[in-house]
């Protein structure tokens, strides 16, 4: 486990914490709605693109923004340190917010000015703290204030890919107020970038069920349809070949490390792997729990039933998030492809 620990002063800046991937919907934007904390208790990850202010909006050639890590035009591109750790906003300590940076667009700060929190013994600024609507609460420590110190025991090795269960690490796609959960269409919209690249521009066979439901339209829309498709399988720890409509897929949906971010990696060369959010693909993935209950009504005393009622779903049909689709496929070199610049200059929108 690490503590963060302000450069100028030493000082404790968070509790002790592990390190996970970082997760698909962290710079995910929604509407006008208050999202809860981005991270999970206890937890940090790191992002290796540049991110948070300053942000520039015009005047960036192709190459300065190459070097930034973005491929394609967007609106507005992160001039921010390399390497900002993220943390829940629980798990801070000793800091104070900086009053003349806490501007926002609604119900809090948003970062626009750059760090808003200081070191509250030397003054130091150290992070920048999100509570504003529409985007994931979170505190984001700056590369060049702070460092990790061990602290305490040291972290276990990461978990095998065996000891992966539904119930540790899915996600429902339903949200409390019957709506799509925000991290399902966030880690739809990174793994339809990936897909489509993965395609090469050919048309796609997705499996029916769930994945057809998660990404079948937006495939139908950027992908013709057509002879020579490439096979789509959901792919990794649990699932047999046998699983699957076809053995050894074109390509392959597989989960990310929960704490290393690394792919699963399938067992044939010939598949290509696309990576989608682990608590999303252990929810299509991985057996349902199937515990039975006792039935009441016609049936004889001591028969059980292990069905369970269908969940309610909300009124519109899924779709991917076309801010995080976008941003991710501007963030793969591939984009520059002419076939996939056209989708992603908006010919064809997912």
């Amino acid at each position: 486990m690490d503590v963060f620990v302000c450069r100028g002063c030493g000082t404790a800046l968070t509790a002790p914490l592990s390190p996970v991937a970082l997760p698909a919907h962290a710079h995910q934007s929604v509407g006008h709605v208050m999202l809860p904390p981005l991270m999970e208790p206890g937890t940090y990850a790191v992002d290796p693109a540049p991110s948070g202010a300053p942000w520039r909006w015009e005047g960036i050639g192709e190459a300065e923004a190459e070097a930034q890590g973005v491929f394609a035009p967007m609106g507005s591109v992160s001039f921010g340190a390399r390497g900002r750790t993220v943390v829940a906003p629980g798990d801070t300590r000793g800091t104070v917010l900086i009053p003349e940076k806490c501007d926002g667009d609604c119900f809090g700060p948003d970062g626009r000015d750059g760090p808003n929190l200081a070191c509250e013994r030397c003054g130091l600024p150290v992070a920048t703290r999100i509570d504003d609507c529409s985007q994931w609460q979170a505190v984001w420590l700056e590369p060049d204030a702070v460092r990790p110190e061990p602290a305490g025991e040291p972290a276990p090795p990461p978990l095998g890919w065996e000891s992966m269960t539904r119930n540790s690490y899915s996600t429902p796609p339903f949200a409390p107020e019957d709506t799509w959960h925000y991290r399902w269409q966030a880690a739809a919209g990174s793994a339809l970038a990936h897909l489509l690249v993965a395609s090469d521009g050919r048309p796609l066979t997705l499996p029916d069920g769930p994945v057809m439901d998660l990404l079948g339209r937006a495939v139908a829309r950027l992908l013709p349809p057509g002879p020579a498709a490439k096979s789509v399988a959901l792919a990794g720890p649990g699932l047999r070949a046998s699983d699957a409509a076809v053995a050894v897929p074109d390509i392959a949906l597989v989960p990310r490390h929960p704490r290393t971010g690394e792919p699963w990696k399938p067992p044939s060369d010939a598949t290509v792997a696309v990576p989608l959010a682990t608590e999303v693909w252990a929810h299509l993935a991985l057996p349902r729990e199937t515990s039975p209950r006792p039935m009441s009504g016609r049936l004889p005393d001591g028969v059980l039933r292990d069905d369970y009622p269908l969940p309610d779903r909300p009124w519109r049909l899924f779709e991917p998030d076309q801010k995080v689709f976008r941003r991710t496929l501007a963030r793969l070199p591939a984009v520059r492809q002419p076939w996939l610049r056209a989708l992603y200059d908006g010919r064809t929108t997912p």
